[in-house]
């Protein structure tokens, strides 16, 4: 009896669905004076229970999202009234991440249904920014689109379908950029092994964006110590002023 349960076993593994090996080219991203962004490497492999290759004719598609820390955001909505701009609506989200990304295998609508998409957040139309207060749903889709477009043009999401790559179903990777803009903080890297519009295997990975030197002293006066930090400020632009113009009355 033994004996078939151990011949039996490959078979029982080959049936369950398969664990991913994630892993990222960077861990800790420094951020220094003369940042100009990063590019990440997210990649890992598709291995069964029982760490042996998963098949190759196993179909299934790849996604990979990776989170920056979440904000709290208040959104205006500037209107041209009698020819000024001035603020109308607004709207508050409690948790809207700073920075979002996702690459995938194939177009996301090909990967999975609305639902799957809403409930893993997987692409830009499934984001759950969490309004606060009472407000018509109407106005929640417009405002998320409006903060979705304009961090779209400043880099902060990104949606890059068929960017995901797997090599004889087995090996997958995804470069995904980080802007000089983002905040630092401590990011989550998602991936998900999907097969016929399910979920069958995902897998977490960390990843720090920091600041050290003098960049991360100026971050902490600037955090801790908000009242010193801006009266310094308003000071050095007081000086800096001042030599200029003396520098100018020289020449």
């Amino acid at each position: 009896m033994w004996a078939f349960l151990v011949a039996a076993s490959p078979a029982l593994a080959q049936g369950r669905d398969p664990i991913l090996i994630p892993e990222i080219s960077q861990h800790e991203v420094v951020v220094r004076q003369g940042f100009t962004g990063a590019n990440l490497l997210l990649y890992g492999a598709v291995l069964q229970p029982d760490g042996s290759r998963a098949r190759g004719d196993t179909p299934y598609d790849i996604v990979v999202v990776l989170k920056g820390p979440t904000e709290a955001i208040n959104l205006r909505e500037k209107r041209r009234i009698w020819g000024m701009w001035i603020n109308a609506d607004s709207a508050q989200f409690r948790s809207a991440p700073s920075y979002y990304a996702v690459a995938s295998s194939r177009p996301l609508p090909e990967i999975v249904d609305t639902r799957t998409a809403a409930i893993y957040e997987l692409g830009l139309d499934s984001l759950q920014l969490s309004p606060i207060g009472a407000i018509r749903p109407d106005e929640v889709s417009r405002f998320v689109a409006g903060l979705v477009a304009k961090r779209v043009a400043n880099g902060l999401y990104v949606q890059a379908e068929g960017a995901v790559t797997i090599s004889e179903g087995v090996l997958y990777q995804a470069r995904i950029p980080l802007p000089s803009s983002v905040l630092t903080g401590e990011y989550t890297a998602e991936t998900f092994a999907i097969a016929n519009g399910r979920v069958i295997a995902s897998a977490t990975s960390e990843v720090t964006v920091t600041k050290r030197g003098f960049e991360r002293a100026v971050e902490i006066w600037s955090r801790d110590y908000s009242t010193i930090y801006g009266l310094m400020a308003v000071a050095l632009s007081v000086f800096m002023g001042w030599a200029a113009g003396r520098l100018f009355a020289l020449g």
